[in-house]
């Protein structure tokens, strides 16, 4: 079987792996866009969507860290499917159930859910993410980080796919290098966004903490550059890495284009 990450923009990526086809943080809104970030806080996409919704493939899931409108938006929620499983925190899948989405699954942290195919099989667990350190982290609505393990028969070791979410880095994230034996593919939420001169996504800094305390065999940063909230470029990452030599697989995907992965 084959797998491949088509970046679309943002956080949101098409993810192909064997017969599944899932869609993550889905954003779709266009250059100049404004969005509500959350607590009254709006921001005004700076880039355009590689696809619109109607270019999608046929799907077989959403994986969702979290409901931001730079994540879910008000275009989302207006034409994706509503028979769609949304694999979501408990928090979004509630308020997705209000707006019509049948099939909005609550996953809490380490609980896991499973799509199948004859023998294949993908299982989506949530991992702990937090979006802001400090009691502002009270008032955002929680995230997740999520593990795809796709396995294509039973006793078969899995290939594994990490999503950060919007997460900052903090010590629950040891546990998934504890729980989990090796990360295929880590896709690391960056932008250091920022509101109020508060840290609400891993700048260049603490995505390298990240790759660091994960060790992924290979690392695609996404979310960065996105949004005028976003303070903190890719550079800073890349620069980052390098000053450490921490000598990992990092590809950047561009927008609109495909990263095969070796499944």
């Amino acid at each position: 079987m084959t797998g491949s990450l088509y970046f679309v923009g943002n956080a949101t990526t098409v993810l192909r792996l064997g017969p599944f086809t899932l869609l993550t943080d889905p954003n779709f809104l266009h250059r100049g866009q404004w969005t509500h970030i959350g607590q009254g806080v709006v921001s005004r996409r700076l880039t355009e969507p590689a696809i619109g919704i109607a270019d999608l493939p046929e799907l077989d899931g959403v994986v969702l860290s979290h409901l931001h409108g730079d994540h879910f938006d008000r275009v989302v929620s207006r034409e994706l499917q509503r028979d769609l499983p949304v694999f979501t925190t408990p928090h979004a899948a509630k308020r997705l159930s209000r707006r019509g989405f049948r099939e909005a699954a609550p996953l809490r942290t380490w609980e896991t859910g499973a799509l199948s195919k004859g023998s294949v099989k993908l299982t989506i667990t949530s991992l702990p993410g937090r979006h802001a350190l400090g009691p502002l982290g009270h008032l955002l609505p929680p995230v997740m980080g999520t593990m795809l393990e796709y396995r294509e028969a039973a006793g078969v070791l899995p290939f594994r796919v990490y999503l950060s979410g919007d997460t900052l880095v903090h010590p629950q994230l040891r546990q998934i290098r504890d729980r989990f034996d090796g990360i295929d593919l880590a896709v690391v939420h960056l932008g250091g966004t920022k509101v109020l001169g508060v840290l609400l996504t891993m700048d260049g800094r603490q995505g390298t903490d990240l790759v660091e305390l994960l060790a992924p065999r290979t690392t695609v940063p996404v979310h960065y550059e996105e949004y005028g909230v976003m303070k903190s470029p890719l550079s800073d990452f890349t620069e980052e890495l390098s000053r450490r030599e921490i000598g990992r697989d990092v590809r950047v995907v561009a927008r609109g284009e495909t990263f095969t992965l070796p499944i």
